[in-house]
């Protein structure tokens, strides 16, 4: 199961690096599944398939990517983290489809908002201002 993803991961990687897939309308930060409408996705959802189901896959990796970047973001504030081993495949697959299922104009990224904001933040030795990305 689980090593099945990196596959999976580099071949989504590669199709949307490709020229001439269509152009590219909005910028890369706002694009991903957790930015899809949840009207299109939910169907495609099965968590009772869980990373066996390569729509799954891609979600859960995005949370996970979209999760740890927050986690930056909330270091540099105020120097806490959101624990991503709470996030397991189940616990993310069912928050986003319960959303999905009732919220379809939305996007399952403010479901994952929301749980970064309920979330319980663990304090971290963390000096801001360690990470320089415009040097």
């Amino acid at each position: 199961m689980i090593w099945k993803l990196p596959g999976v991961l580099l071949c989504a990687a590669l199709a949307s690096s490709l020229p001439g897939l269509g152009a590219r309308a909005e910028p890369l930060a706002t694009q991903g599944i957790g930015t899809s409408s949840c009207g299109r996705l939910v169907n495609d959802l099965n968590p009772s398939e869980g990373l066996n189901n390569p729509v799954n896959v891609m979600l859960y990796a995005w949370v996970q990517g979209y999760v740890s970047a927050a986690n930056i973001a909330l270091l540099e504030d105020d120097s806490k983290h959101v624990d991503l081993s709470i996030l397991d495949e189940g616990k993310v697959l069912n928050l986003v489809v319960t959303f999905c299922k009732a919220n379809p104009d939305k996007k399952p990224v403010t479901a994952i908002d929301e749980l970064i904001r309920k979330s319980a933040k663990v304090k971290a030795k963390w000096e801001s201002g360690t990470i320089d990305w415009d040097g």
